[in-house]
């Protein structure tokens, strides 16, 4: 029989970072918005996403469903226990909190002035916003974000589902990050805890 090429589950688990422990590691200065995502499994996946590429914070806006409950727990594998967030009723009252704070905030949709992720030269501390499965994100909400970016369709579709396209931005943000050379780059590949 061949040598083993993957790590066990039970492997994997030993090195994961305990809820203690995830307090003493660096969040990367990502945040995400979400305005109006209905379904409560895209929720979840969009927890399980940002708890992997580092996020600092989720707001939750609208009628996105929030925590605590099982069936979004059970897709986030409790990753919305280790990823802060915050619930606001209003998306505009949301983004322009995150504005005053002093953070970028970049519309996630295809619109007339939207440019790949991939051809961005981005600053931190960022936000990226996703939007509804069907409609996207607002109007009104695209109106006040600083800047808009898409992820390119090559296919016959044009667009991903809510929950990957959140995946796709925030670990392009998360490399990003980690080779900007402003002075505040930090390591983002974590040592394996033991």
């Amino acid at each position: 029989m061949a040598e083993r090429i993957k790590r066990s589950n039970d492997e994997l688990k030993a090195c994961r970072p305990t809820m203690e422990e995830m307090k003493f590691i660096s969040k990367l200065p990502i945040y995400i918005l979400v305005e109006n995502v209905r379904s409560v499994h895209n929720v979840g996946s969009i927890f399980r996403s940002a708890d992997g590429f580092g996020a600092t914070k989720i707001f939750l806006t609208g009628y996105t469903p929030t925590p605590p409950r099982q069936d979004l727990h059970k897709v986030a594998l409790g990753a919305e226990e280790s990823i802060d967030w915050e619930y606001f009723q209003d998306p505009i009252k949301a983004a322009e909190d995150i504005k005053e704070r002093g953070i970028l905030l970049v519309g996630l949709e295809q619109t007339i002035n939207s440019p790949s992720i991939y051809d961005m030269d981005w600053k931190f501390p960022i936000c990226f916003i996703v939007g509804n499965e069907v409609t996207g994100v607002s109007e009104e909400l695209l109106s006040i974000c600083n800047i808009h970016a898409e992820i390119p369709m090559r296919g016959i579709k044009q667009s991903l589902n809510v929950s990957v396209a959140a995946g796709v931005i925030g670990y392009e943000l998360s490399r990003a990050y980690g080779q900007c050379s402003d002075g505040n780059k930090i390591n983002i590949k974590r040592e394996i805890l033991k």
